[in-house]
């Protein structure tokens, strides 16, 4: 009798375990987060003390709520002054059928238009935008639902007479003979002097790079937070299939320079312990070190 209580336990405690792996693997891929983090810096202008930035980054066609209507009232809540959509936010296969393309397209309409209406949005290309067989449509539809395409290029945001500068970099998938990173620094830096740069640049293994180049802050994603999260470990799997990637979510700093990645928001079913995420980013005046 022992013997079978014995059995009927560990019965249980297997079932117990079970499910509760499948709820935590649901809850890993369907419940949306959101990350908030700080950065303060003594080049940031007063008048920007407190800015903040949502970023989203590897949206995938993903859909939170009827019609995205989740993820656009959690953007909504974030109360951002400018929202960054880092890339991906299609599939981009190149096989795509014109069923395919044309849902692609109604997708990025009805996400770019909503965005739009809470703050204005800046958009930079990801790694699968570039194969997409409607990728010459795509940066002009964007801009005509409201938002700014970056394309290796930058603008100036002002206020109360201080200024920042928010810059987008294409993705590397893009054209053989685009602007580089380094010469559009030297652009910025030619034309603006020593403003404080705001990065957008979908992949997430350039920080040497942009803090070689002096940029203060970039906003990344593509590596969908490793796609298993391991306590103290983090990230386990990179987008290039590597083991234990470097730069898997969070902020990484080097030389003065910050890279917020963003674990992402759609993609391959596959995560865990590793939840959708918005990216919420203030930008904090620190004051100066003597």
């Amino acid at each position: 009798m022992t013997h079978f209580k014995k059995r009927r336990r560990k019965k249980h405690v297997s079932l117990l375990l079970v499910v509760l792996l499948a709820v935590m693997f649901y809850d890993s891929n369907y419940r949306l987060t959101v990350a908030s983090y700080t950065l303060p810096s003594e080049k940031l202008p007063e008048a920007f003390d407190g800015f903040k930035v949502v970023s989203l980054s590897d949206l995938h066609l993903a859909e939170y709520g009827e019609g995205n209507s989740k993820l656009f009232e959690m953007v909504r809540e974030e109360k951002p002054d400018i929202i960054a959509v880092i890339g991906d936010i299609i599939n981009g296969n190149p096989d795509s059928d014109a069923a395919t393309i044309e849902a692609e397209k109604k997708y990025v309409t009805e996400v770019i238009t909503a965005l739009t209406e809470i703050a204005p949005v800046y958009f930079v290309s990801g790694n699968h935008e570039w194969p997409s067989p409607w990728v010459r449509e795509l940066f002009p539809l964007i801009e005509e639902c409201g938002a700014k395409v970056l394309r290796n290029e930058y603008e100036v945001i002002t206020i109360n007479g201080q200024s920042i500068v928010i810059a987008g970099a294409d993705d590397p998938n893009g054209p053989y003979d685009m602007k580089t990173p380094r010469e559009l620094m030297a652009e910025i830096r030619e034309n603006e002097g020593d403003k404080y740069v705001l990065m957008l640049y979908h992949r997430n293994n350039a920080l040497s790079r942009w803090a070689d180049l002096d940029v203060d802050t970039v906003l990344s994603g593509h590596g969908h937070g490793g796609l298993i999260r391991l306590p103290v470990v983090g990230g386990l799997i990179g987008p290039g299939k590597e083991f234990l990637p470097k730069y898997s979510g969070g902020v990484y700093q080097m030389d003065g320079t910050n890279m917020v990645v963003s674990r992402g928001l759609g993609g391959v079913k596959l995560r865990f312990l590793n939840n959708p995420q918005i990216v919420s980013v203030t930008l904090e005046k620190s004051p100066a070190s003597h």
